[in-house]
């Protein structure tokens, strides 16, 4: 069987799972994505085309718009929702130019993974036809992605009739339709709570596995976490491995791990109930955690995705020399801007996405206090989080009080440094700083980041310097991730309001990227199964 391995990627998003899968040996035949401004950044970084100037785009195809083609700038700040639909007055590249395999190797579609199922569904589809054959290599390796699903997120709506829970239906669709040997699919970890509908349990990742059965893929399914292959951030993740069902049985005759074929029983079990038309029950297939799962994780296949296991990176790792030149790179940083595969053309002249954020004295002040805050134990913490978030109304200890006399303040109005404070200055300058964030917090220097991490002001800087009491700049949220250096982040930097509906800006693009070393981890992982699996 030929080396060269190839995959298709759905929901791409600034390109961090693509970046690391490329990395792992995998040639990009397509990537989609719904929005126009995560998909500046992709297109910058994979296909050296500059949307908002009109250079190089002739990779890039617009799935459907209310705007011509010519009329770029327009495409770029619509909203990707209203433009989905394929409707008579809508401008649709692909269906316009009908691009050849030649043209479409290595291209991006912008636009709605249903709007292209709906192309694929025609009789004698032009594009499902070239899908299919890899473009005209014979087949497809790999369909990867990333559906968002702000429901099953443990910080979104958790609404299950939101209409972004089709997006994992409408991937498996696309799987059914392109057939590649195995289909990857990453989420986050809140898939795996039960929703209530009508006092009945529904598990979201368990429907998913039992599509993906019915379309002829037995589904492995784990639970595991990017700081454990290496990134500088504390980010569980949902992993549906999707197998062909001739891949399943050639991995059945050929592996010697028996843990792995151990551990893909139950999903076999699960595809036979399936396709005998049958509705198997929760319970019935399992999800291996790699907190728990330590022999599957330790001493088979999967042991690539603990690679970093024993050794975490922190933040201080991944954004202390930005803070100085004077400061050496990490091994961390030195990894992640010499490691990946480049098909960045553009020269790194100056550092990009590492403008300062303008906060003022009160934020400043807060940030300054959640620091703090992180070195008292850890009731005296939450006694003060309490006391902000409720106005004061729950009270604070006198012991509490006499703990931050021991460390500087900023003042709230003026933003001066205040040395010891005695209670009454300390207790003046809490009531200065009531808030109702559920989230801000300072980042823990010798620790990888907290999970949450998309919005600007989740997170301040952890240096204890009067500059740095900030929130975290583009490019030190893309190191935290694993980007490089020379990935640059398009668009807009932040976004607000009725915009945030459609709007995809910089801090967001990063915060739902996957992180490319975890996309180097599972691409390793899935060329590993294909060549087991030793099929064409």
């Amino acid at each position: 069987m030929a080396q060269d391995m190839n995959h298709i990627e759905l929901f791409a998003g600034c390109g961090g799972l693509s970046l690391g899968l490329e990395s792992a040996g995998f040639d990009l035949l397509v990537a989609n994505e719904l929005s126009p401004m995560a998909s500046e950044t992709f297109a910058y970084n994979h296909l050296n085309a500059d949307l908002e100037n009109q250079k190089n785009i002739d990779k890039v195809f617009w799935v459907s718009s209310e705007f011509s083609r010519n009329n770029m700038k327009d495409r770029l700040r619509e909203n990707p929702y209203n433009a989905t639909g394929l409707k008579d007055n809508h401008h649709s590249d692909l269906l316009e130019l009908k691009p050849n395999n030649e043209q479409l190797k290595r291209s991006l579609f912008i636009g709605s993974i249903i709007d292209i199922n709906f192309i694929l569904n025609k009789k004698g589809s032009w594009l499902l036809k070239s899908l299919k054959s890899g473009l005209g290599s014979g087949s497809v390796d790999l369909v990867s992605g990333g559906p968002p699903c702000q429901s099953f997120s443990l910080a979104g709506m958790r609404d299950h009739t939101h209409h972004r829970n089709e997006l994992p239906w409408e991937f498996a669709h696309f799987v059914s339709k392109v057939k590649p040997k195995i289909a990857l699919l990453e989420n986050v970890s809140g898939i795996l709570r039960a929703f209530k509908i009508d006092d009945k349990q529904y598990y979201a990742w368990h429907e998913v596995a039992k599509v993906f059965a019915k379309v002829g893929y037995i589904p492995l399914c784990l639970h595991i976490n990017a700081k454990y292959v290496g990134t500088a951030q504390n980010r569980p993740r949902f992993i549906l491995i999707a197998l062909r069902k001739d891949v399943y049985k050639a991995i059945k005759a050929n592996s010697k791990d028996q843990l792995l074929l151990d551990a893909l029983e139950p999903s076999k079990r699960l595809y036979d109930r399936v396709k005998k038309g049958q509705d198997p029950e929760y319970g019935c297939l399992p999800y291996y955690d790699i907190n728990k799962d330590h022999q599957l994780f330790e001493n088979s296949i999967l042991s690539v995705l603990a690679s970093h296991k024993s050794k975490l990176v922190s933040v201080k790792d991944a954004i202390d020399d930005l803070r100085s030149t004077k400061i050496n790179d990490s091994d961390y940083v030195k990894r992640i801007n010499n490691d990946y595969c480049k098909h960045h053309e553009h020269p790194l002249d100056k550092l990009k996405n590492h403008d300062y954020r303008n906060n003022g004295p009160k934020a400043r002040a807060r940030f300054r206090l959640y620091q703090i805050m992180s070195n008292l134990p850890k009731e005296q913490s939450k006694e003060v989080s309490k006391y902000l978030k409720t106005e004061g109304a729950s009270g604070i200890k006198e012991t509490t009080l006499k703990s931050l006399e021991n460390y500087w303040m900023l003042d709230a109005e003026n933003g001066d440094r205040l040395e010891k404070q005695s209670d009454e200055q300390a207790l003046s300058l809490l009531t200065q700083l009531y808030t109702k964030k559920q989230t801000q917090r300072a980042l823990i220097a010798d620790e990888p980041a907290p999970a949450a991490l998309s919005i600007p002001d989740d997170a301040c800087h952890y240096h204890e310097s009067v500059e740095m009491q900030r929130t975290l700049t583009v490019r030190e949220m893309a190191r935290i991730q694993s980007f490089p250096d020379w990935y640059q982040i398009k668009s807009k930097v932040t976004t607000g309001g009725q915009m945030r509906k459609f709007e995809v800006p910089q801090y967001t693009q990063i915060g739902n990227a996957v992180p490319p070393l975890l996309g180097i981890a599972l691409g390793n992982l899935c060329k590993k199964l294909i060549e087991v699996a030793d099929i064409d």
